[in-house]
C-alpha cells in the first residue's frame, strides 16, 4: 500500500482538496482525504488528477499529420485527405501502423489513459493492446448508397468478433455520419448494436455547413462528391430537417451513442441530445482547421447536454494532447467553468466509452491510473491552471516507482 500527498487533489468527482492525500493498494485507489499530518510521499506542488480521456481520434490517420492543410471550407479539407487515403501500398501499412503506434505513446505521455478510436481497419487494436491503453475501438462504416446493408454489417460483426477478447479494449460497429451512410446502412448497425449489447457506439453529427444543406435540401457540395465518386443514392429522400432530428427519427440516436462535433447544432438539437442522454464529443481545435468554425460550446454546457472531448485525428491537429484541447476550449468558451471541462476531459468521456466504473475520477474501488501535474508558483487556482495549455513536460503518471519522490523540477 502508497499513499501519497500534493497540494492539490482533483478527485473530478468531487471539489479539489488542497494538500490531499489518496491511498492506493495493488493499483486501486483505497481512499481520497484531506492531509493528516502524516508521513507520506509527497509531491509537493503539484496538482493529482486522473488520467485524461480522448473520446474521439482516428489513429489510423496518423500517417497524414503536417500533410492536410488547414481549409476554409470543410470539403477543401476533405478532397486532399480523401486522395491522400487512396494511395495504398504495402510499405505504407508499415507506415500507417509506425506513426499510430507512436501517436498512442505520445497521447498517453501527456497524459491520457483511455481513448475512443475510430478505425476503418481494427488495425490499431493490437496497437492499443500492445500499450496498454484501455479504449474503445469503433469499427467505422461508410456506405452512402444503400448496397448490401446487411452484408457489410455482417462482414464487419466477424471482424470484430475475431478479435480476442480483452478487458480493456472494447470494439464495437459504429456509422460514419449522415452525409456518409445510408438510412438502411444505419437501421443494420442499429440492429447489430442491440443485438450486441450493451455496446457504446459513435457517428459525427452536424459538423458542417454542407451536411446541414444537404439534409435540408438535397443539394451543395456533399450531394457533389457524392455524385463525383459514384456513389449517391438516387433512392434517397431529403429527410428535410436538423442532423439530430433525423438520425432521432430512423432511430439511432440514444444514450449508447457519442455524437461527434454539433459544430452546426441549435437549441432545439441540443434539447434533443439532452433528452435522449447522447454525449457530444466536441474536437474544437479540428474544427478550427478543417474550416468548419468552432463549436458553440458554452451553448452545449448551458443546455445541460454531457459533453466529452476529443482531438480528432493528427490529419486534422498538431498532436493528441489533450491539455493543448482543454486550453482550446477554454478559449472559445471563457464562461464555462474549469471544473466543468476537466470533469469532461476526464470523467465524463470515460463515462459516455463505458469505462466510468474504472477511470475518470479518483475514487475509491477505481483504478490508480493517475497523472501528476507540476504546478509554477504563483498559481493559486489550479483548476483554472489545468485548463490554460499545460506543457507535456510537466505531466507524469503515478506509479509505484515514482510516487515515493517528488515531480522533477
Amino acid at each position: 500500500m502508497s499513499r501519497v500527498s500534493a497540494d492539490w487533489i482533483l478527485p473530478i468527482s468531487d471539489s479539489p482538496i488542497h494538500g490531499g492525500i489518496v491511498t492506493i493498494d495493488d493499483g486501486r485507489i483505497v481512499a481520497v482525504a484531506e492531509h493528516d499530518g502524516s508521513d507520506v510521499a509527497a509531491l509537493g506542488r503539484a496538482a493529482v488528477l486522473p488520467g485524461l480521456v480522448n473520446a474521439h481520434t482516428h489513429l489510423e490517420l496518423s500517417y497524414l499529420r503536417g500533410r492536410i492543410p488547414a481549409a476554409p471550407r470543410f470539403l477543401d479539407w476533405v478532397r486532399p485527405m480523401l486522395a491522400a487515403r487512396r494511395e495504398r501500398s504495402q510499405e505504407l501499412e508499415q507506415v500507417i501502423a509506425d506513426a499510430a503506434a507512436a501517436a498512442i505513446a505520445d497521447a498517453h505521455a501527456t497524459g491520457t489513459g483511455v481513448m475512443g478510436d475510430v478505425s476503418n481497419t481494427l488495425m490499431t487494436v493490437a496497437l492499443l493492446r500492445d500499450a496498454g491503453m484501455s479504449a474503445c475501438v469503433f469499427h467505422e462504416l461508410i456506405g452512402f448508397a444503400g448496397v448490401n446493408a446487411e452484408e457489410q454489417v455482417a462482414e464487419a460483426r466477424r471482424a470484430v468478433d475475431a478479435i480476442p477478447a480483452a478487458r480493456d479494449l472494447r470494439p464495437s460497429l459504429a456509422a460514419h455520419a449522415p452525409y456518409s451512410v445510408s438510412p438502411a446502412l444505419f437501421a443494420a448497425i442499429r440492429r447489430d448494436l442491440e443485438e450486441h449489447g450493451p455496446a457504446v457506439s459513435t457517428v459525427h453529427l452536424g459538423e458542417s455547413p454542407e451536411e446541414i444543406e444537404l439534409l435540408t435540401k438535397g443539394t451543395g457540395p456533399w450531394r457533389g462528391l457524392l455524385e463525383e465518386l459514384g456513389v449517391w443514392n438516387d433512392g434517397w429522400r431529403v429527410p428535410q430537417c436538423s442532423p439530430v432530428e433525423y438520425l432521432r427519427g430512423i432511430g439511432f440516436l440514444d444514450r449508447s451513442i457519442l455524437a461527434v462535433h454539433g459544430v452546426q447544432l441549435e437549441g432545439a438539437d441540443l434539447a434533443r441530445l439532452r433528452t435522449l442522454g447522447v454525449t457530444l464529443v466536441s474536437c474544437p481545435r479540428s474544427n478550427r482547421h478543417v474550416g468548419v468554425g468552432s463549436p458553440p460550446l458554452e451553448a452545449f454546457y448551458a443546455m445541460d447536454v454531457e459533453v466529452a472531448l476529443g482531438t480528432d485525428s493528427l490529419a486534422s491537429v498538431d498532436d493528441l494532447n489533450m491539455f493543448a484541447e482543454l486550453a482550446e476550449a477554454r478559449r472559445i468558451a471563457p464562461k464555462v467553468p474549469a471544473r466543468a471541462l476537466l470533469r469532461s476531459a476526464t470523467l465524463t468521456g470515460a463515462t459516455a466509452l463505458g469505462f466510468g466504473d474504472q477511470f475518470g475520477s479518483i475514487e475509491p474501488g477505481k483504478r490508480a491510473a493517475l497523472i501528476a501535474v507540476r504546478v509554477p508558483d504563483g498559481v493559486t487556482d489550479v483548476e483554472e491552471y489545468l485548463v490554460s495549455g499545460v506543457q507535456p513536460g510537466a505531466v507524469e503518471w503515478l506509479s509505484a516507482s515514482n510516487v515515493q519522490l517528488p515531480l522533477s523540477k
